[in-house]
């Protein structure tokens, strides 16, 4: 399996982004350009981004048609100080801007969930992104971020308070939203409140933090900051500074929407692949994609809720209708996307209630 040129552990050589005054192959992707690009703005019709404030006396309504006919929404009136977004977004360049020699420390090594390097999901592929990221756990952020900084000096103090400030507000306001999407599945205070006592989905869920550098690139037709795809769990908050870059997939025609990045302190809200399971297809997983652009670098912090590694995600029956979906947990469900990558196939397809228990045994097991 091909991993990028420019952090893979055979060559660890860095590439500069800052130095480069061209894309190189290694980095140029072929077909960005097979599907028109239209703005998400507010004016902008039946290609707006729809937006949830969570003040609304209306949100789970809104949550409903978003999560059904988009997969994706703008999530404002949500909680989070302002303040400390600002502090978020400045850690993350302050981190991404110190030198080569210190954040190779941390690069991600096969079979590491967690460290520096390019996007996770770039190993499947054979060409390389115009980006550079750290995935850490906010329940072992310390001990993961000394390996930035082993020395655990003033950086490494304030940059661990800023994210431990961070996770506490969005842990806080992912049992917020888990409720709103329960009551946009048109379950009731009381109904909601069965699930989550049989289920404990909201008590378990995991956190995990992607931060994203997209550097300005020379020839921006020609790169790419993050392959299309979908993410894998429940769902994702999407922290981005103000340079767009996110771009959302619509079908009838085909296109590309450009989520707009002017609403300040807005979430991005991803709907992930075990969401759609879980509401056995009522809601459902959002393709996306980053690009880069000439002139400006852009910032983007990605904080993905999931379940507890060894728990069964399966459709909930308060979603109503016939299970569409097999039962899986979120690492059987990796090694079936894992597959889908390398094939083409879909992976939510390979898990749907016809599959085989051997074809899905199978599955697990490749």
């Amino acid at each position: 399996m091909p991993t990028p040129s420019h952090l893979s552990s055979k060559d660890p050589r860095y590439f500069d982004f800052r130095a480069a005054r061209r894309v190189p192959e290694t980095h140029a992707w072929p077909g960005l350009h097979d599907h028109p690009v239209v703005d998400g703005g507010h004016s902008a019709g039946e290609d707006a981004v729809p937006v949830v404030d969570m003040r609304d006396p209306g949100a789970a309504e809104a949550v409903a048609r978003a999560a059904e006919q988009w997969g994706a929404f703008l999530l404002q009136g949500h909680g989070v100080p302002h303040e400390l977004l600002a502090r978020v977004e400045a850690r993350i360049a302050g981190m991404f801007a110190l030198p080569a020699t210190e954040k190779m420390r941390a690069v991600r090594r096969p079979g590491d969930s967690c460290g520096y390097g390019s996007p996770p999901i770039s190993s499947f592929f054979a060409k390389s992104m115009w980006s550079e990221g750290y995935t850490f756990s906010p329940a072992n952020l310390r001990s993961d971020l000394r390996r930035l900084w082993p020395k655990q000096g003033h950086d490494y103090r304030l940059f661990c308070e800023v994210m431990e400030e961070f996770h506490g507000e969005m842990r806080a306001l992912s049992d917020r939203l888990m409720e709103l999407f329960l009551a946009a599945l048109g379950l009731t205070g009381e109904q909601a409140t069965a699930v989550e006592a049989e289920h404990r989905i909201a008590e378990t869920m995991t956190a995990t933090m992607h931060l994203n550098w997209y550097p300005k690139c020379p020839d921006p037709k020609r790169a790419l900051g993050l392959i299309a795809h979908t993410d894998s769990g429940f769902f994702t908050f999407v922290l981005q500074s103000l340079v767009p870059g996110l771009q959302l997939f619509r079908h009838g025609p085909d296109r590309w929407v450009t989520v707009p990045a002017e609403a300040r302190d807005a979430f991005v809200v991803n709907v992930g692949d075990l969401f759609q399971i879980l509401t056995n297809g009522r809601f459902h997983s959002v393709y996306h994609r980053a690009v880069v652009n000439r002139d400006s670098d852009r910032i983007s912090l990605g904080y993905f809720l999931g379940p507890p590694a060894d728990t069964k995600v399966a459709p909930l029956r308060e979603a109503g209708g016939k299970p569409a979906y097999r039962a899986v947990t979120w690492p059987e469900y990796m090694a079936v996307r894992k597959k889908a990558f390398t094939t083409g196939a879909s992976a939510l397809k390979m898990v749907s209630a016809s599959t085989s228990d051997d074809d899905l045994s199978d599955l697990f097991s490749s």
